[in-house]
């Protein structure tokens, strides 16, 4: 009996009056939960305004109507569109109904989430009854073991296969930390690329010592052995000193972008939470600047306002200066996805919540193997690029001036 036939979901009759009144209440009960978490999400960010004074999140209707399957029949959900004004990036992913989970009934995507979630190979069978039915077949330990053993195997082949042919425009890098064993931490290294049709793909993701220099730079030269010859034009990360001095090294060319979020963060921890406000609207300015001059004569004025009482804040923005403003010489259209690592960082939410839940992770394949299939998922459902059609002249080497394209009289009027 194969897999897919193990798991024959449980439907109950559609004109069981009772069943009708449970699955309704339980899908007031998950709308309910989820309405709270979009609420408690936008009060994160309450502080965070737009040029105007006004709240930067805000409620923006809701996404298409999705069903999921559980014991009970489907049941419609609504997840609620949060829009960010600020232009940071911000995306509200529901917890609760990740986008990359569909239905329950796709047993493969499921799994993984639950792992992730907290659950432990032991306790998917309850967990799986309770949300398939008691009746729902082949719900052994001995079958998720089976499951997760074919999932290390894709892991294995998706490791070593071949670039070849591929070309990337941007990438994004991350450390992301998980607790393998007690007082053990294991550091994911994600690298995803965006190629010249603005479709963004894993490239890397695999563990290393910390986010050291040797550390990064294997992995960098993994992707080079296995056929990705030509270095991104535009590489965007943290502030991981290991991550930039690998890149120094093994794409000498690559522009380096620092992550604004990430920059941000750093620089609002060293300052009274009263003082954050006023720092991180002085930050936003920076930013959101339509050109490098203006962003420089804003990056000036906030040094000179907040220094005296904040050195420490000032010279972590400081030092990263020209790194921070890299973005001006890409396409405007292309400035949402490059100033920032959101594209990781909203994909490893889940990742970063089971953590927090749990000191034992598993054992470091576990680990590995089960973020590599969350982001197998939801690699299916990213979007592509605002501006693709621009990423082949940036790969053609054609000049960006704050943002615009430069043709012969626009480059003469630059110089």
């Amino acid at each position: 009996m194969t897999d897919s036939n193990i798991f024959k979901l449980n439907r109950p009759e559609q004109n069981d009056l009772l069943q009708e009144v449970l699955r309704e209440g339980a899908r007031k009960m998950l709308a309910a939960a989820i309405e709270a978490e979009v609420s408690t999400f936008i009060e994160q960010y309450d502080t965070l305004k737009t040029d105007e004074g006004k709240m930067a999140l805000v409620r923006n209707g809701y996404l298409p109507a999705r069903s999921i399957q559980t014991g009970l029949g489907d049941i419609a959900v609504k997840v609620p569109k949060v829009r960010d004004r600020s232009r940071l990036g911000i995306k509200f992913n529901s917890s609760l109904i990740p986008p990359y989970l569909k239905r329950t009934r796709n047993i493969e995507e499921f799994l993984p989430w639950l792992y992730l979630r907290g659950i432990s190979t032991g306790d998917f069978s309850e967990t799986l009854k309770h949300l398939l039915g008691p009746d729902a077949p082949g719900l052994s330990a001995a079958t998720i073991s089976r499951l997760k053993q074919n999932w290390e195997q894709d892991y294995q082949n998706w490791t070593h296969r071949d670039l070849s042919g591929k070309r990337c425009v941007y990438v994004w890098a991350d450390g992301i930390y998980s607790n393998v064993r007690m007082d053990d931490r294991l550091c994911l290294l994600v690298i995803i690329g965006s190629d010249e049709t603005g479709r963004k793909e894993l490239l890397a993701l695999s563990d290393g010592y910390r986010e050291s220099e040797a550390s990064w730079t294997e992995v960098l030269m993994d992707l080079r052995q296995r056929g990705l010859k030509d270095a991104p034009k535009l590489a965007v990360g943290d502030g991981a000193l290991g991550f930039w001095k690998a890149v120094a090294k093994c794409w000498p060319d690559t522009d380096q972008q620092r992550c604004w979020v990430h920059k941000t963060a750093n620089v609002l921890e060293k300052l009274p939470k009263a003082m954050q406000p006023k720092v991180k609207e002085a930050l936003h300015n920076i930013w959101q600047a339509e050109t490098r001059e203006k962003a420089y004569e804003a990056f000036d004025n906030c040094i000179e306002r907040f220094s005296p009482k904040y050195p420490k804040a000032m010279q972590c923005l400081v030092k990263d200066k020209d790194s921070m403003l890299a973005f001006y010489d890409y396409p405007a259209e292309n400035w949402q996805h490059i100033r920032t690592t959101n594209p990781i960082e909203s994909v490893f939410a889940t990742v970063r919540l089971r953590t927090a839940k749990t000191k034992n992770c598993g054992s470091r394949t576990t680990t590995l193997t089960m973020a590599f299939k969350l982001m197998e998922v939801a690699q299916k459902k990213w979007f592509r690029l605002r501006g693709y059609k621009l990423l082949a002249d940036v790969i053609q080497g054609i000049k960006f001036v704050n943002g615009v394209k430069q043709n012969g009289h626009q480059k003469q009027e630059a110089a």
